[in-house]
């Protein structure tokens, strides 16, 4: 066997994911993908499918190509391969048909997994074993959370899978903002990444609920609710129509 994790796609997430087992050590990965560029050191990327059979077949292609792609390592999977799913909108059901002799598990991690930040949400109906090994691959990448109903990954996909790119989006428009008030560009930049930085790290470490972490920042009208009077009216609207839309998409694939 040539590696016991199979890597088929090295976007984005596939790239975020394999850089954390490099960092935690976790064995041999081969990575399926004909254009996967900037790989960790010591591993190897394969046009077609190695020789061997995994023990661990991670999926990270696109949704639309999924089957097409799944279809050059069906052969070489079985009872001894735990095949795990990171696609959005894909179903169990939907692996199973191309997969049917192997545990699946779906899941639902996101872009912080390379600094083992991310949270992944996962669902089975595999048992114990496909749990223990789907913690084992996803609990170096930072946080787990079960799904009890499968139907629940279309809201997941669109609050946490989405969500980083939500983030980095308001951290380009606060840098903007502060450009607007007449800062210097990198000086904004700097300001806003270390902000947003520092209230998400504030939120982890503090359970107090967020509305209240927020007042705290607030005095009575002072310069933050000056702001915050501006922003708050719509953005609870909008934050909801860009997870439904999310959601919708999310559904559309498995479509």
């Amino acid at each position: 066997m040539s590696a016991p994790i199979w890597l088929l796609g090295c976007g984005n997430m596939g790239g975020a994911l394999l850089r954390r087992w490099v960092a935690e050590d976790m064995g041999p990965v081969a990575v399926i993908d004909p254009v996967a560029k900037d790989l960790p050191a010591g591993v190897e990327a394969y046009a077609v499918p190695p020789v061997g059979r995994p023990d661990v077949l991670v999926l990270a292609v696109k949704p639309q190509i999924w089957r097409e792609a799944a279809a050059a390592v069906a052969a070489v999977t079985g009872p001894m391969t735990l095949v795990v799913s990171v696609m959005a909108g894909v179903t169990t059901a939907d692996l199973a048909s191309v997969f049917p002799k192997s545990a699946i598990v779906r899941a639902m991690p996101n872009t912080p997994a390379a600094i083992g930040m991310a949270v992944t949400a996962l669902f089975t109906t595999a048992g114990d074993l496909a749990e223990g090994a789907a913690e084992a691959l996803f609990g170096p990448a930072g946080t787990t959370v079960w799904l009890s109903d499968e139907g629940d990954f279309d809201a997941v996909t669109a609050v946490s899978g989405s969500g980083p790119a939500y983030v980095f989006a308001f951290i380009e428009a606060l840098a903007a903002a502060g450009v607007a008030a007449g800062l210097e560009a990198g000086l904004a930049e700097r300001l806003a990444r270390g902000t947003v930085s520092g209230a998400a790290a504030l939120a982890v470490v503090d359970s107090t609920p967020a509305g209240v972490l927020r007042e705290r920042v607030t005095s009575p009208g002072g310069t933050t609710a000056a702001g915050l009077a501006v922003l708050v009216p719509g953005l609870g609207e909008l934050v909801t129509a860009a997870v439904a839309a999310a959601a919708a998409r999310s559904r559309g694939l498995s479509g």
